[in-house]
């Protein structure tokens, strides 16, 4: 009896022995692999994170588009009394997103910045009465349809005896930057014998007119004659001194964002028809 007993601890002993290695042995491996699950995991969830947002934001139709604007062009993008950033273009932009429903962010930069912008990919779109030309298109500009025609006229001193452009012989004539005013003073100025002074803005180079250094300036006929009338300016538009007509239109500079182009014109086409786009020309140029 007490040899079968003896037996039997030894067998128990046996047992319990090989139970606690197999424990051990589950355990090691177990906190071996941990470590590289984990790094591998971490690798994974940042790249979930990054790329399913942009393929999201594409799929829903949720891009905000950038859209750059000059910031004093009355009466296509100004400062009204109220602190308000309006006018035809800001109306224009807002009338075509809304019948095409897309979001956007405008970015009042001023000329130069906003053409900058736009050729940087700091924005996708400009609108800034910019007309369209072959030279612009030349250089990398993609149009979208006219949405308003313009003409570009000489603009004097009040109560000035200058009424044509042979009168301006050996005088000096200030322009804008980049404008299609100054595309067409530099046009003439061999033939006519004047000089010409480049401005950055509208008011800076009406300025200079006004103070008597310079004998005219030119400018786009609707943004002349609105900063006459609202801004009381001793400045007067002389009969036959303007250019043939010329569009302006929306622009990019990057094919990536021909789908925005798409939408300008489709949208541009059903306010012209539904009435929208008449009543916001009438609402700043009674027209």
């Amino acid at each position: 009896m007490k040899k079968l007993i003896v037996m039997s601890m030894i067998a128990c002993m046996a047992l319990s022995m090989t139970a606690c290695g197999s424990k051990e042995q589950t355990a090691a491996p177990a906190e071996e692999t941990e470590t590289p699950a984990a790094g591998e995991e971490t690798e994974g969830a940042e790249a979930e994170t990054e790329t399913p947002s942009a393929g999201a934001e594409e799929a829903s139709g949720d891009k905000t588009w950038i859209i750059a604007m000059d910031t004093v062009f009355r009466p296509f993008e100004f400062t009204n009394e109220n602190g308000e950033f309006v006018g035809i273009d800001v109306d224009v932009m807002k009338a075509v997103a809304e019948d095409q429903g897309f979001s956007y962010e405008i970015q009042s930069l001023g000329w130069d910045a906003a053409v900058a912008a736009v050729q940087a990919g700091q924005a996708d779109g400009l609108i800034a009465g910019a007309s369209i030309t072959d030279e612009r298109k030349a250089s990398g500009w993609i149009f979208s349809d006219g949405y308003y025609n313009a003409t570009q006229t000489f603009v004097v001193p009040e109560g000035s005896d200058i009424k044509s452009f042979e009168d301006l012989a050996g005088k000096n004539v200030a322009v804008k930057n980049g404008t299609a005013g100054a595309d067409f003073a530099e046009s003439l100025k061999e033939e006519y014998g004047f000089t010409t002074t480049v401005f950055e803005d509208s008011p800076t180079m009406y300025q200079d007119v006004i103070l008597g250094n310079s004998a005219a300036c030119v400018e786009d006929t609707p943004i002349m004659a609105d900063s006459i009338k609202v801004g009381s300016l001793a400045l007067q538009i002389p009969e036959g001194m303007e250019s043939d007509g010329a569009p302006y239109g929306f622009a990019i500079m990057n094919e990536a964002n021909q789908e925005l182009l798409d939408m300008f014109n489709a949208g541009l086409a059903n306010i012209r028809e539904n009435g929208t786009y008449d009543e916001i020309i009438a609402k700043y140029l009674g027209e």
